[in-house]
């Protein structure tokens, strides 16, 4: 097992239903979404945050659908997905407070992705 899967077990609640052998993929995923798309995180409270995405067409339904697949697997999220604008989405994430460490861990993971200190 590697520091990297050792992490990930650290912040991956006991909540999610997603099998162990698949959760590399989806973590690639979000950190795929992450550095490439992400423009700017808002995090407006300690249970919410905000993703401003920019990307091509298209990226509103890669969006949705990754929100998607993870809800069903960690049904605690909540997202929203909108398109304010052609090739602007913003990404809506909110936990309960006894999953902010679930958050905060994709936070931290998109502030890594954007190269921020």
């Amino acid at each position: 097992m590697t520091n990297s899967d050792l992490r990930e077990q650290e912040w991956v609640p006991e909540a999610c239903t997603l099998p162990t052998a698949e959760r590399p993929t989806r973590r690639a995923e979000f950190n795929d979404l992450f550095e490439t798309a992400v423009r700017e995180r808002q995090r407006l409270s300690r249970t919410h945050l905000r993703l401003i995405l920019a990307g091509p067409d298209g990226l509103k339904a890669g969006v949705e659908d990754l929100a998607r697949r993870e809800n069903e697997c960690c049904s605690f999220f909540t997202f929203a997905v909108t398109e304010p604008r052609r090739g602007t989405v913003v990404f809506d994430i909110e936990v309960p407070t006894a999953y902010v460490d679930v958050l905060d861990a994709l936070d931290e993971r998109a502030r890594v992705a954007r190269g921020e200190g």
